[in-house]
C-alpha cells in the first residue's frame, strides 16, 4: 500500500469517526433540549437548540421545537421565522403547519397599517404541502405522458374520443403542476423572503433614520428582501407595500 493511499484512508476513518460521534453529540444536545422544553426551561432549550445549529446540524424537527420554544418564551417573530425554516424542509407536517397558522393569527391581530393579500396567501396554501422535487417530477411525468399522446394521436394516427379526452385532460394537469413548481421555486427558493424579529420594527420612506416612518411593522411579519442600501433593506410587503428596514430587525428565512 502507497504512502499516498494509507494517509487517503485514515483521514477518511477519522472523518467517518468524527461524524458518528457528531451526531451523537448532537442527538444527545436535542434530547436535553427537548427535555429542558419540558421542563418549561425555555431559554435554556433555546440556547441548546441554537448551539446545535451552530455546529452545522439543520434538520425539519429541529426547527420546529425550537419555533415551539420561541413562542412559549413569548417571541413570536423567531417562532414564526423557526416555524418557516421547518416548513421548507419538510411542507408535508401537519404540526409545522398547524403550529405556523396558529402563531400567525396573533400576528395579523397585531399588525398596523398592512394587511395580508388574500390571493396570495391562498396560493402559498395550495402549493405550501408539496416539495419542489416532487413537482418537479410530476410535471416532468406529465409532459412525457402528454407526449406519448400527442405521438399516438398525430405521429400513428390514433383519433378516437378518449385519446382526445384524455390528451386535454393530461395538458390540464401539466398546466396546473407547472405552475405549482414555477410559483414553489420563486416564492421559496429564488425570492429572498424574511421575518421581521424586533417587537418595534418602524417602516421608513427611505434608508435613513431621519426618513418618514411609514408604518410600524410587528414580528412576525414576512417580507420580500429587494435591496439593500446601507444598513437599511428595502421590503416588500404581502399587500405589495413597499418600505425600509434596519437589518437588525428582521432575520432570512
Amino acid at each position: 500500500m502507497s504512502k499516498r493511499l494509507l494517509i487517503s484512508l485514515v483521514t477518511l476513518l477519522m472523518l467517518m469517526f468524527s461524524s458518528g460521534v457528531f451526531a451523537a453529540d448532537a442527538e444527545a444536545d436535542f434530547q436535553k433540549a427537548n427535555q429542558l422544553f419540558q421542563d418549561k426551561e425555555y431559554a435554556d432549550a433555546i440556547g441548546l437548540y441554537q448551539n446545535i445549529l451552530d455546529e452545522g446540524v439543520e434538520s425539519a424537527p429541529l426547527y420546529f421545537n425550537l419555533g415551539n420554544a420561541y413562542f412559549k418564551d413569548g417571541d413570536l417573530g423567531r417562532a414564526i421565522l423557526y416555524y418557516l425554516k421547518a416548513r421548507r424542509l419538510d411542507p408535508s407536517d401537519n404540526d409545522i403547519a398547524a403550529n405556523l397558522e396558529f402563531a400567525r393569527q396573533f400576528t395579523s391581530i397585531q399588525m398596523e397599517g398592512v394587511k395580508l393579500n388574500p390571493i396570495s396567501t391562498f396560493f402559498e396554501s395550495v402549493v405550501g404541502p408539496y416539495r419542489l422535487n416532487a413537482l418537479a417530477w410530476l410535471s416532468s411525468l406529465l409532459f412525457i405522458l402528454f407526449f406519448i399522446l400527442l405521438s399516438l394521436r398525430y405521429g400513428f394516427g390514433f383519433r378516437t374520443g378518449i385519446l382526445r379526452v384524455g390528451t386535454i385532460i393530461i395538458l390540464t394537469l401539466l398546466v396546473v403542476s407547472s405552475w405549482m413548481t414555477s410559483f414553489k421555486y420563486r416564492h421559496d427558493y429564488l425570492t429572498q423572503r424574511a421575518v421581521i424579529v424586533a417587537e418595534e420594527c418602524p417602516v421608513y420612506s427611505g434608508p435613513y433614520e431621519q426618513s418618514d416612518i411609514e408604518l410600524e411593522a410587528a414580528p412576525g411579519l414576512e417580507v420580500e428582501i429587494l435591496t439593500e442600501s446601507g444598513e437599511y433593506y428595502n421590503v416588500l410587503f404581502e399587500n405589495k407595500r413597499r418600505g425600509w428596514i434596519k437589518k437588525d430587525l428582521i432575520a432570512a428565512i
